[in-house]
């Protein structure tokens, strides 16, 4: 009797201890303020389907309707354009164009990864979608030294992933690109002042990629976070275009 009851407590501790770690899992992210991500078992795609119209008008991105189009600025000479599989889809496809006189020109492409549950027109906080929309890009930083960065760069330690995250999420924040969304251009981009409020979210970021998705931010390989931190400039007002393919290909 004494040893079933000694293996009745230790089966009730192990259990105990899987709760709490599933729960230490589930509300990471949200309590982190930053949009980090949140695995939903599926590993980025090496071949991911090119975001081109068959007939594009080179005078516009493709894939963006009217709705979206008009909110580029007219001075944006880069866009970073996030195209997502689908509306409740975590994976997507990144696109750099670059404007050539009235042009665009597609420079690179990635496959990324989005919000775990996909996208939404109206974030709010903890909803684990990414925001559909046209946002400015204007600061960067990470836990790594500068590699070189056009952007204003915050190097800081502050950055790093919990270590009682999983593991695979540690490098997450090595490099970040801050989305404009519901924050203050010319800070860094853990800064955490939320203009609209807290229930609209912030903290959204491009970052570094774990093979999963995210709570609303976009994530994409190492090399092109690398790429896009040497090669955005604030001269040429750099945007990203995101969101999932038919709401980004919609026109009202």
């Amino acid at each position: 009797m004494r040893n079933g009851g000694a293996w009745r407590a230790t089966v009730a501790t192990a259990a105990l201890g899987s709760l709490l770690v599933a729960v230490t899992t589930l509300t990471a992210c949200q309590g982190a303020r930053h949009g980090a991500g949140e695995d939903v078992g599926k590993s980025a795609r090496t071949h991911p389907a090119d975001a081109a119209d068959p007939t594009p008008d080179p005078r516009r991105i493709p894939g963006v309707g009217d709705r979206w189009q008009r909110r580029i600025p007219a001075d944006s000479r880069q866009v970073v354009a996030v195209y997502g599989d689908g509306k409740d889809s975590p994976e997507s496809t990144v696109v750099l164009y670059t404007r050539q006189g009235s042009t665009w020109e597609r420079t690179r492409s990635w496959p990324a990864h989005n919000g775990r549950k996909g996208w939404t027109t109206d974030h709010r906080e903890g909803d684990k979608r990414s925001p559909v929309g046209v946002f400015t890009l204007s600061d960067a930083g990470g836990v790594r030294k500068n590699p070189g960065s056009g952007l204003p760069y915050t190097r800081s330690a502050a950055f790093a992933a919990p270590r009682w995250w999983e593991k695979s999420y540690w490098h997450d924040f090595d490099y970040v690109i801050a989305i404009d969304y519901n924050r203050v251009k010319g800070t860094p981009p853990n800064d955490p002042t939320r203009p609209e409020g807290e229930a609209k979210g912030g903290g959204i970021w491009l970052h570094m990629d774990h093979g999963s998705g995210t709570s609303a931010c976009v994530s994409l390989s190492e090399s092109a976070m690398e790429y896009l931190l040497r090669t955005l400039d604030p001269n040429r007002h750099p945007v990203v275009v995101m969101g999932d393919r038919a709401d980004l290909k919609s026109s009202h």
